[in-house]
């Protein structure tokens, strides 16, 4: 078996093993990383938009829980400096910027909000994003204020699974079954690291009939189409599971969890945010290299159309107590403060739009050079037209605590 790297375009510079994963060229697409983006952009660009399955997922009713959920265009802020006190994140904090911020969205006590978005027999994934774990990962400290909310209110740990595409990512970022006992801890897929650095054959993740390990953990009869094809690369399909043009939904979402809980974390993805809608638009589904250069944005939009998604996610936790205004999505420690945040909406598009515009100050003022084009939010403006979100400043209602 072959045991080259995969590489999505051009010559990339040798990086260490954790490094390959998590910034080099396979990976790196998949998270978005703008240093790629910019030699993709040296390439010819795709004659038009192309096609994709959303249509399909637009005509299936709606459900009690539909995005944009109870409250569109509502998003809640709430600051505290006394959070990142002594250098170190204080729990008691969290948990009382997270009680303050749940009742000031819903409008109601912590009981009479998990009734609002929950019931005792539901199955909720919490969604975290791992990446860049030390730097700007999510805080293990807010999953835990979220956790203590829902078995307090009569969810079973054992009905609550924190979950990432990735595996290895989630162990990283410190989401252990012994820093959360009880709670399962679950990642889509795997990736055979040695592999993907050439430094083994591909017979831990590549089975004898052709398919990948993980290719069980995705639904075949759930996925996001879009007309364009994945790279026939062996390395390839260690990190997407499948190539074609179908991008299938993990089983997790499409027949386990009844609620998702999204935490997101607050940084750029270049001149764009990396935030809620991102967070879950390329970890639900495999197969997503392929997508990043000519749809990049629109995935995030699309694929939270979807059923799986859209009549699911009940509450966005947008995790900001620490921030980054450049060099993501990607840990870069260089570009990070202490930012003190959390912002809370059962509506991701709305939530996006304002942290988008929060850190577009953060980059002028920290004078990092930033292009406004529209591109970057129209992603937002197209959720709005398809009735996912609140996108229009006017119309949403940013409220400070």
């Amino acid at each position: 078996m072959r045991k080259t790297k995969y590489r999505s375009m051009g010559n990339i510079a040798e990086i260490n093993r954790r490094d390959l994963l998590k910034l080099g060229a396979g990976v790196g697409l998949l998270l978005g990383n703008p240093a790629l983006w910019a030699q993709e952009a040296q390439k010819p660009q795709p004659p038009a938009r192309p096609k994709t399955n959303v249509d399909e997922a637009l005509k299936i009713p709606r459900g009690a829980h539909s995005l944009p959920g109870p409250f569109p265009g509502r998003v809640v802020q709430v600051s505290d400096a006394a959070v990142t006190a002594e250098k170190r994140v204080q729990p008691e904090v969290v948990n009382a910027m997270f009680e303050k911020g749940l009742q000031k969205l819903t409008g109601a006590g912590m009981k009479k909000s998990f009734k609002l978005l929950f019931d005792k027999k539901d199955i909720v994934g919490i969604k975290v994003n791992p990446v860049g774990p030390g730097v700007i990962a999510t805080h293990l400290e807010v999953v835990d204020a979220v956790i203590a909310w829902l078995v307090k209110n009569g969810l079973k740990r054992d009905r609550i699974i924190i979950w990432d595409r990735f595996d290895y990512m989630l162990r990283d970022a410190g989401y252990t079954a012994e820093r959360f006992p009880g709670i399962a801890i679950e990642g889509l897929q795997t990736i055979d690291e040695a592999a993907a650095e050439g430094k083994a054959d591909n017979s831990r993740w590549l089975k004898p009939d052709g398919t990948h390990v993980s290719a069980g953990n995705f639904d075949q009869q759930v996925y996001y189409w879009a007309d364009v094809e994945g790279d026939k690369e062996e390395a390839y399909l260690n990190q997407h599971v499948f190539n074609g043009r179908h991008s299938y939904f993990g089983r997790l979402l499409t027949q386990r969890l009844t609620k998702i809980i999204n935490i997101p974390v607050f940084k750029n993805t270049g001149n764009g945010v990396s935030m809620a809608t991102k967070n879950l638009g390329y970890a639900a589904i495999c197969n997503t290299a392929r997508l990043h250069r000519p749809l990049f944005f629109d995935v995030c939009t699309e694929v939270l159309a979807f059923p799986v998604i859209r009549d699911k996610l009940v509450l966005n936790i947008t995790d900001g107590l620490r921030g980054q205004y450049d060099g993501g999505p990607d840990g870069a420690a260089q570009f990070t403060w202490d930012y003190n945040s959390l912002f809370f909406a059962t509506d991701p598009f709305a939530l996006d739009m304002v942290c988008h515009n929060l850190l577009l100050a953060k980059r002028k003022e920290m004078q990092v050079k930033v292009n406004e084009h529209p591109r970057y939010t129209e992603y937002l403006r197209y959720a709005e037209k398809l009735g996912l979100g609140i996108a229009a400043p006017e119309k949403i209602s940013h409220v400070v605590v």
